[in-house]
């Protein structure tokens, strides 16, 4: 592949992850939602330890398995039902 191509291919891929970083943590909550099994742990999990602490920690863990930082904005509208707002990262 010519090295020119390669650019256009790092720039598109680099610009595809960074619009993915922004709305990791959504598509998460999705996940959770979508899926009957870890939606019925997420509800026991709530129920003992309370919904802030719960989705803070799944938040932390989505900045460090994937190694992000938090961007300056906020994520005010969610695609997931779990969570009203959430941490872009970067």
């Amino acid at each position: 592949m010519k090295p020119h191509k390669m650019s256009k291919i790092s720039k598109f891929t680099e610009k595809v992850l960074a619009s993915f970083s922004k709305s990791i943590t959504d598509q998460v909550f999705l996940s959770i939602q979508n899926d009957r099994d870890l939606m019925h742990e997420y509800l026991r999990l709530v129920e003992e330890g309370g919904l802030t602490a719960v989705n803070q920690q799944i938040g932390k863990g989505v900045k460090k398995r994937f190694a992000l930082s938090n961007d300056d904005q906020r994520q005010a509208q969610p695609q997931s039902t779990l969570i009203q707002s959430h941490t872009k990262f970067v």
